[in-house]
């Protein structure tokens, strides 16, 4: 017996088409029921990959008489957050404020009128750890919506209230800020308390920030490199460094296929969540990028391999775009997909086995659960011969495994993963010089550009089987004009700045809140939510504000737009206070500051046949600069105007537009910037 959901696209919901539960997917059917009914609203959030949503699928949702209690009782409404992020926002703020913490899956109660009132994550079919059943906690809602019904207006009218301002947390008035050593917060007194905050959460001997269960924090790791960069801080870069090695050398990262799971569940990166997500992956290889430009280390570049690998074999549809996820779970269990007992890697690689096993930490009692995650200890790297034969022993272990039932794939096609993904396939391309992934990146955006837009300049958020029709987010927007403007430095095609720009004011239009400068989060002309977001918060992925502040300095630089440059500095000076005091949750707007305290150069190349000197500027780390490089004389870009184009490449180094006299050689223009750096850190620490 099939429920409502049977017509749906997206893979999380179809899991549950076939639950007794009489879900209905989210709309105005449902909402209806709940009003003409006078029944409370059970959503129930989740996405494809996750465990504990399965679990619990497994103890409730497929239990007849549990099912029958929520049918009798309750609107029942199932939701894929990767599919309404919104929604998701919305709800999980709601049951943050109730319980402290959240997660998925994420059940929430409403009103009729869609205002929440209640809510948790996951509950056990029967009590456990001070948790109610959830047959005790569906009896105790339904009977107090029956006898309490003002009480419970009255908390859903808190929540709504609160909900509508949670996104905006911890912002101020930009004109009363004042930084660590001044009334302009963007200085070194600034960059150096976000420096001094990563570290003081940092964990110093295994890496990452904080406790288990630990998550990659891509953003602070990259904010420590750059600003290793700009004053040669040492702790700044062991930091970074140490993270970034005890997650490719742990658990969380396939030693045999490439690519990384969503996060730890202890500290030293042994076990993890299994699921692996595209956005997480493309963060981590942005990060491990920048990591190479700066060391040199050949552990990132054989991360960087391995995960765009990844991507290629499981990811990838074959027609330029990329899949949502993997699931944790295989055959109903976690991991199992990628644990091995030393046994069978020993019949699988005979002689080589105990090399192998040696190298990857394997062990007859196993270090997890009696079985053995891979990891790389750090022991001395083998030689050549060794290599070879490791090298070898992984690709004939990887063709074993995929002989297993895998875990299930969710095949959406998400715009803002995608772009992403982009990003990172341009920066790997800048980094490694490697042309395939430059290819991957102009694929996927001609995807992109075919398959997911509208009318216009308008995008849809998701694709499933072709099929696209839930509007972008501001966050879709803000990532897919920083991909543009990734294309437009790896190519030279001022075509995708020409889009970038397009987009940058559509959204401005029907996104932009004049009077603080933010953004909402979904579009003016969106009608289904209680409320209209702004959010500001970094979390696992980038906030839409804080790619939009950067994409709208970038751009102002471009086409000589003061006014969207201020913008992007009135948005970063309103959220001094958390950015400052919380910087591992505002982690995109900390690099900001770095971007705005120091002068952002202005870097130009010429040439007939620009191709060779691009690609060396590019895998040079410059964290943060505007770059256009063209054949021929071009007036239309302020930057470009009065700079010819022979036979042997010229790169101007700029400040507002005014130019030192070009130099021909990469490695002259970064002397060039490295004087320009060491000047800047010289007036900063001793300011006159």
């Amino acid at each position: 017996m099939a429920n409502r959901l049977q017509g749906e696209t997206s893979p999380y919901l179809l899991q549950h088409a076939h639950n007794p539960v009489d879900w209905y997917p989210w709309g105005e059917e449902a909402l209806q029921k709940a009003q003409r009914e006078s029944k409370p609203i059970l959503v129930s959030i989740g996405y494809a990959a996750c465990h504990w949503c399965h679990v619990m699928e497994r103890e409730s949702f497929e239990d007849p008489d549990t099912a029958r209690f929520m049918n009798d009782h309750f609107v029942n409404i199932k939701i894929d957050r990767e599919e309404r992020p919104d929604l998701d926002h919305i709800y999980m703020d709601a049951v943050q404020a109730i319980t402290g913490s959240g997660g998925w899956p994420l059940n929430v109660f409403l009103t009729p009128e869609g205002r929440p009132f209640y809510g948790g994550t996951y509950f056990p079919p029967r009590p456990l750890y001070n948790r109610p059943s959830w047959k005790e906690l569906l009896a105790g809602i339904a009977r107090s919506f029956r006898e309490k019904k003002e009480e419970i207006e009255q908390q859903a009218g808190n929540l709504t209230h609160h909900v509508a301002t949670a996104g905006m947390f911890g912002i101020g008035s930009a004109e009363k800020t004042s930084g660590a050593t001044g009334t302009d917060p963007f200085n070194s007194g600034t960059l150096r308390l976000i420096r001094d905050q990563l570290l003081a959460t940092a964990d110093k001997e295994e890496g990452g920030f904080g406790g288990a269960p630990k998550f990659p924090q891509t953003f602070s790791i990259r904010y420590l490199l750059h600003y290793y960069y700009f004053t040669r801080d040492a702790e700044a870069l062991q930091q970074a460094r140490l993270s970034l090695d005890k997650m490719v050398r742990g658990g969380i990262y396939d030693q045999l296929g490439g690519g990384f799971a969503r996060y730890s569940t202890d500290n030293e990166w042994l076990a993890p969540h299994f699921e692996k997500m595209l956005y997480d992956n493309a963060l981590l290889v942005i990060a491990l990028c920048e990591a190479w430009q700066l060391t040199g280390d050949p552990l990132y570049l054989e991360a960087i391999e391995g995960t765009m690998a990844f991507i290629d074999r499981e990811l990838s549809n074959g027609q330029g775009a990329f899949y949502a996820a993997l699931d944790a779970d295989s055959e109903g269990i976690e991991g199992k997909y990628y644990v091995w007992d030393k046994t069978e890697i020993e019949e699988v690689l005979g002689q080589d086995a105990a090399l192998f096993c040696h190298y990857y930490g394997v062990t007859a009692r196993g270090n997890w659960e009696g079985k053995n995650i891979l990891t790389r200890p750090e022991i001395p790297d083998p030689g050549p011969d060794e290599q070879q034969r490791l090298g070898a022993a992984r690709q004939r272990l990887l063709e074993h495994r995929s002989r297993r039932i895998p875990p299930a794939l969710d095949d959406k096609i998400l715009l803002g993963w995608n772009a992403l993904m982009n990003i990172a396939c341009s920066k790997a391309y800048a980094a490694t010089g490697n042309e395939r992934w430059r290819q991957w990146a102009i694929d996927n955006m001609n995807f992109l550009r075919t398959r997911m837009k509208g009318a216009g300049i308008h995008f849809y958020y998701h694709s499933y089987k072709g099929a696209a029709r839930i509007p972008a987010f501001l966050d879709d927007y803000a990532f897919l004009i920083a991909a543009l403007l990734e294309l437009q430095e790896i190519t030279g095609d001022t075509a995708w700045l020409e889009e970038a720009r397009a987009i940058l004011v559509q959204v401005i239009a029907h996104f932009g809140e004049e009077e603080s400068g933010f953004f909402y989060f979904t579009h003016e002309g969106q009608t289904d939510l209680i409320v209209r977001k702004r959010e500001v918060y970094d979390g696992a992925i980038p906030s839409g504000n804080s790619m939009m502040a950067f994409n709208i300095l970038y751009l102002s630089i471009i086409y000589d737009q003061p006014g969207w440059g201020e913008r992007a500095r009135r948005m970063a000076a309103a959220l001094q206070r958390p950015v400052t005091a919380y910087p591992g949750s505002f982690g995109i707007w900390a690099t900001l500051y770095q971007a705005i305290t120091y002068t952002i150069p202005e870097i130009v190349l010429t040439a007939r046949q620009p191709d060779l000197t691009r690609k060396e500027f590019l895998s040079q780390l410059i964290p943060y600069r505007v770059f256009q490089s063209t054949q021929e004389a071009n007036t239309h870009f302020p930057l470009l105007r009065d700079k010819p184009s022979g036979d042997s490449p010229q790169l101007f180094l700029c400040e507002n537009y005014s130019c030192q006299l070009p130099v021909n050689e990469v490695t002259t223009l970064i002397r060039l910037l490295e004087n320009v750096n060491k000047f800047q850190s010289n007036l900063y620490n001793n300011p006159v």
